[in-house]
């Protein structure tokens, strides 16, 4: 998402400029989607607010890569300082 050399403190300036962070996160996923399913479906869960299949998704890519997700998403929220 920040892969374009912005840093996670300008993201978050942005998004609460925006006056609506969802909506600015939303806007950015379908930039940067490029016609992918898989970030089509996401988009359509986020704007319907489906957290919980959001988060299903999110941990079972994470298992498949041998990752745990509570500790990737404890590290996330970490460098956002949340």
């Amino acid at each position: 998402m920040a892969s374009n050399g912005m840093n996670p403190l300008q993201l978050i300036g942005m998004m609460r400029r925006s006056g609506n962070p969802q909506q600015f996160l939303i806007n950015m996923l379908e930039q940067q989607s490029g016609g992918n399913p898989m970030f089509a479906n996401l988009i359509t869960l986020a704007k319907n607010n489906d957290t919980q299949s959001i988060e299903q998704i999110a941990r079972n890519i994470l298992k498949e890569r041998g990752l745990d997700f509570d500790k990737e998403f404890a590290d996330f929220r970490n460098q956002f300082g949340l």
